[in-house]
């Protein structure tokens, strides 16, 4: 694991840190050549430089979110950003966690994509890759 995501893990009270070490164990298992690092305060993990997935601290819990999950169809996965294509779940215990349906969120992370990298040069226009 990311020493920069083990240490954001570990500065978590204990039951978010199971959360969060959880879900890092699952993303780095599921995406093995993905880049990971601390982003904007919080662990993303990229493949070829787009951001894919990452997990952040809000007061309702653990937020898990998935850049392209609008797309992914998954009922679980029903806080949607407003802007682009992002979807999110929010947990309060690791128990909450379904790793079977993360595993598939994953999976489908890696063939629904959209083009976060190069927003800025596309001045704000999302492009589906893959």
């Amino acid at each position: 694991m990311n020493k920069d995501i083990s240490k954001y893990n570990d500065d978590m009270t204990s039951d978010d840190k199971a959360i969060c070490v959880l879900l890092a164990t699952m993303i780095d298992n599921v995406l093995e050549e993905a880049e990971s690092k601390v982003w904007h305060a919080h662990p993303v993990w990229f493949l070829e430089g787009n951001p894919i997935v990452g997990y952040s601290k809000q007061k309702a819990g653990i937020r898990l979110m998935f850049w392209s999950g609008m797309d992914f169809e998954e009922v679980d996965l029903n806080i949607h950003g407003k802007k682009f294509k992002d979807a999110s779940i929010v947990y309060r215990r690791v128990e909450d966690i379904d790793t079977m349906a993360v595993q598939r969120w994953l999976t489908k992370s890696r063939g629904i994509q959209w083009d976060y990298k190069n927003i800025v040069k596309r001045k704000g226009i999302l492009e589906r890759l893959l």
